[in-house]
């Protein structure tokens, strides 16, 4: 893990602000266990007594817990942006899901710019290997790993993107995509041309931020998502009518 050497005048402080700053950039990320403290006090070069003032610190402002038996983890702080009410109510409505993807086409396309103009070596470097997994997953046609790995490729462009807001604000947004509140990932990946076509699509992304081409970076998320929007669309008004077709089949066979 990125920890740094702490000087012997900063002490637990010090501590404080490198742990937050590793959050707040999205190095360590909610759930992630911290190392015992034994081994982060030596990686930190503080001794045990300042990490658990710094601990104990961070804990009481929600950004680290401790689960008993199990050791010290970064609190899961993403997701709480909206209440419950609301993440129901977007569930419950079609129109939801339309703006969710707007919102992700216009913050993901601007972020795909910045991480192919600011992304350093190694950001695009873990996209890129990211892309090769859903390469792989592809070959096995497993949609539960494609639908992991989909989601993953996207946030890390985020992280690419070097702007702590929309790398916290997007994580929330996933995190509800993951728990089905808008659509289910799982059902795109379950069509093989719809497969093939994301794959080609991501390839696309993938090839534009390698060759640092920040307006080609950002019309491949555009396309992507432009798709993701068609195809969703296409399927509720195919549920729609098949709902309509068994209400008037009903109809037809409850006459006398």
């Amino acid at each position: 893990m990125p920890f740094k050497k702490i000087e012997a005048e900063k002490l637990s402080n010090a501590v404080v602000r490198q742990i937050e700053l590793l959050i707040l950039r999205g190095i360590l990320k909610p759930g992630e266990r911290l190392p015992s403290e034994r081994e982060l006090a030596e990686k930190m070069g503080v001794s045990r007594p300042s990490l658990r003032e710094a601990v104990a610190d961070l804990q009481s402002r929600g950004l680290l817990a401790t689960k008993a038996g199990a050791g010290i983890y970064v609190a899961e702080v993403v997701g709480a942006a909206f209440s419950d009410a609301l993440v129901q109510l977007f569930s419950d409505h079609d129109e939801a899901i339309f703006d969710y993807i707007s919102f992700r086409r216009d913050l993901e396309g601007l972020a795909a710019a910045r991480a192919a103009r600011l992304g350093s070596d190694t950001d695009l470097k873990v996209i890129d290997t990211i892309y090769r997994k859903m390469e792989a997953a592809h070959s096995k046609r497993n949609p539960a790993d494609e639908a992991q790995l989909d989601a993953e490729f996207h946030l890390a462009i985020i992280e690419a993107s070097h702007n702590v807001i929309m790398l916290h604000m997007m994580r929330a947004m996933f995190q509800m995509l993951r728990e089905g509140v808008f659509y289910n990932r799982n059902m795109m990946f379950k069509h093989r041309t719809t497969r093939d076509t994301l794959l080609e699509q991501h390839r696309a992304i993938n090839t534009a931020l390698l060759a640092r081409d920040e307006s080609g970076a950002r019309a491949a998320v555009e396309a992507h998502l432009n798709y993701v929007e068609a195809s969703l669309s296409d399927s509720l008004k195919a549920e729609h009518n098949e709902a309509i077709a068994k209400l008037r089949l009903d109809h037809e066979t409850s006459k006398p």
